[in-house]
């Protein structure tokens, strides 16, 4: 007699929780006025980041990310906006990656970073309504307001050397993901801030500050769950980051991508807006407790 795929078989409590979560972040948004969009997945080209490469298909590629898009909608007149999608990365692949992920995106016009940080707090309080995060045996305290810790801040406590050290080095991203992450999140959610302008990506630099960015990423048990920011609206500064990244992927030897004109055209109408990308697949792992992505998705690559 056949055994059914035993793989599957066991996931299915964590698919059905995935299904009642992914519910639940729709009524939140719906509840609060935002319209949910859907944008192309295959797209001419992505946003020119030196860390993040796309999945080409044909002379376009799939997209890392459905930001572009949506701010064009947001430039058009759209002023709150979310989407749940797949998107794509080339070569991610462990415990916590996946090269094909489910990303929650979300959009609004006259808000900055800090009421995006509100609206996290709250959707996972819609999530978890009794305030307690069951987590490796431990209990994390969803209770608002979360903590707030700066980039510099971080690495001055948890790093083996300085922020300005590890920039100067090049060695930000090995210091932040081997020495930081694991400490934050820990006892309760830590919104890490204020990242240094040369990691602004499409975010707005701090007005009283320049030489820090409105971003910050969320963590939940040293797992970093969401990236967000004040949203850059000055087409020529814009551009300018972008032939700068451009630069640097070609001087690493990545493929170089051409500019997103249309997105860079329409950018003189976009107001001023606040953006947030969370990975879906990372957070149904939080909430269930599970240790490795693999068992919050239907198949890996590796299954199929």
């Amino acid at each position: 007699m056949s055994e059914p795929n035993w793989t599957l078989a066991r996931k299915r409590h964590a698919l059905m929780e995935r299904a009642r979560i992914m519910q639940s972040i729709r009524s939140f948004f719906v509840d609060r006025g935002y319209l949910e969009v859907e944008t192309p997945h295959r797209i001419p080209t992505n946003a020119p980041e030196p860390h993040i490469d796309a999945v080409t298909s044909g002379s376009w590629a799939l997209h890392t990310s459905p930001e572009l898009a949506m701010k064009r909608l947001l430039a058009a007149g759209y002023e709150q906006l979310f989407q749940i999608c797949r998107v794509w990365r080339d070569a991610e692949r462990g415990q916590y990656h996946l090269p094909e992920f489910t990303l929650l995106e979300w959009y609004r016009a006259g808000i900055d970073y800090h009421a995006l940080m509100t609206e996290c707090m709250e959707l996972l309080f819609v999530l978890v309504p009794e305030g307690k995060l069951r987590r490796k045996g431990r209990t994390i305290d969803l209770t608002m307001p979360w903590e707030k810790m700066t980039v510099a801040e971080a690495f001055a406590m948890y790093a083996s050397t300085d922020l300005d050290e590890a920039l100067a080095t090049d060695r930000f991203e090995e210091i932040l993901t081997a020495e930081v992450e694991p400490n934050l999140g820990i006892d309760r959610p830590t919104f890490l801030i204020e990242y240094p302008a040369s990691m602004a990506a499409l975010a707005r630099l701090k007005p009283e500050d320049a030489r820090v960015s409105e971003r910050f990423e969320l963590y939940i048990d040293g797992l970093e769950l969401a990236n967000a920011f004040s949203e850059l609206t000055d087409p020529h500064e814009q551009r300018s980051r972008f032939e700068a990244d451009e630069e640097t992927r070609r001087r690493v030897g990545k493929t170089a991508y051409p500019l997103p004109e249309k997105f860079l055209n329409e950018m003189v109408t976009m107001p001023e807006a606040a953006g947030i990308a969370l990975g879906l697949d990372r957070l149904v792992m939080i909430l269930t407790d599970v240790e490795k992505i693999d068992d919050v998705v239907t198949f890996t690559p590796d299954e199929l």
